[in-house]
């Protein structure tokens, strides 16, 4: 019996193996993980990420983020107050919304784990290709959303998967570090578990509002 990490149903099916590692789907908020015996050791994981080199004075990672800034920004009331969580190790969301004037505080739990931020209270919260590679999505987004208050803004950015048939040679599982799969039947799953309202304003971006 295979556990769901977002929902904990214990209604998952196998559906589709790879060189490397074995996928299962949820019944019920139609999740697509990975077995928890199947991932990366947290220095394994850790490694990866430090290849990464991402900066905020790189035009072409900015235009990556706009995708999700540019509409999310649209709903902000000024000088809103967010949490970029799972900032990475080159933050730059969170300058490309300070400069907006729009003050933020990070986190990230190899590069910048301060507990602290889960101490208060924020208009809106960024996770920016950050929910595939969480091992516990159900807890942590419940702990994002009770960060927010009523109306509070969750911006979410992650490739959606479309159909079981295309996953096979989808390129969004060749990342060891992507252990969990969102499709838009698990994200309006999710909405309606938090009590949220969601659009999709693009491809890989959902937006839940705080009802």
């Amino acid at each position: 019996m295979t556990t769901c990490p977002l929902c904990a149903s214990s209604h998952s099916r196998h559906f589709h193996r790879d060189a490397r590692r074995d996928y299962y789907r949820c019944e019920n908020c139609r999740l697509a993980f990975v077995p928890p015996e199947q991932r990366l050791a947290p220095e394994q994981e850790k490694a990866v990420y430090d290849q990464h080199q991402n900066r905020p004075d790189d035009p072409g990672y900015r235009r990556f983020l706009s995708r999700l800034f540019d509409p999310l920004r649209e709903r902000l009331v000024p000088g809103s107050q967010g949490l970029d969580f799972g900032a990475g190790p080159g933050p730059t969301l969170s300058v490309m919304f300070e400069e907006a004037g729009h003050p933020m505080t990070i986190y990230d739990p190899y590069y910048a784990p301060n507990s602290a931020v889960f101490e208060r209270r924020y208009d809106f919260i960024t996770a920016t290709e950050v929910v595939e590679h969480l091992f516990a999505p159900g807890q942590e987004l419940e702990r994002l959303a009770a960060l927010l208050p009523n109306g509070g803004w969750l911006g979410l950015m992650t490739k959606r998967m479309t159909s079981e048939e295309a996953f096979a040679s989808w390129h969004y599982t060749l990342d060891p570090t992507h252990v969990c799969f969102f499709s838009e039947a698990t994200f309006e799953w999710l909405a309606g578990h938090l009590g949220m309202c969601i659009q999709f304003p693009a491809a890989d971006v959902a937006l839940l509002q705080k009802r």
